[in-house]
């Protein structure tokens, strides 16, 4: 399904289930105009479609004791591609790491990394990220505060 197939409605059941993914069935077909078994066929056909890849709770990270959100700016010593894929799996195995990106530019990997405090990140960093051996250069940056917090998608 590529996105030319979808409908109106469709648009707005990935509105809605973005903006709330635990709504049942029944209120979503409400919100979106139609009765509950289209509504379930038209989701499992975008879950199918690979447009719904999952459904996740948002967790408040500072009540769980997290209270740190860094960005690293990571330069790989080479940029082959056996090397951008050793340390894109490497990056896999870091728990602190909750997204990268590979990217252009000055840099070559882009981490958002949640920590406990500023010691947690600042080990992780010294001990762990610059010690890699296809790491070259890090930049980080701390976060004040989160301004803006949407989905990655807008429909």
């Amino acid at each position: 399904m590529l996105r030319a197939d979808l409908d109106a409605i469709d648009i707005k059941i990935l509105r809605e289930l973005q903006r709330d993914g635990r709504m049942t069935n029944v209120e979503l077909a409400e919100r979106v105009g139609i009765s509950a078994p289209p509504c379930l066929r038209r989701v499992r056909k975008l879950e199918e479609a690979g447009i719904i890849e999952g459904y996740h709770a948002l967790l408040n990270a500072p009540k769980l004791g997290v209270d740190l959100v860094a960005f690293c700016m990571v330069g790989l010593k080479r940029q082959s591609d056996a090397d951008l894929k050793a340390f894109a799996a490497k990056v896999q195995q870091w728990p602190m790491v909750r997204e990268a990106w590979m990217v252009n530019g000055d840099s070559d990997f882009l981490l958002r990394c949640a920590a406990q405090n500023l010691t947690v990140f600042q080990d992780f960093v010294i001990e762990v990220l610059t010690a890699d051996q296809h790491v070259d250069t890090v930049r980080t940056m701390l976060t004040i505060r989160q301004v803006k917090h949407l989905g990655l998608v807008e429909i």
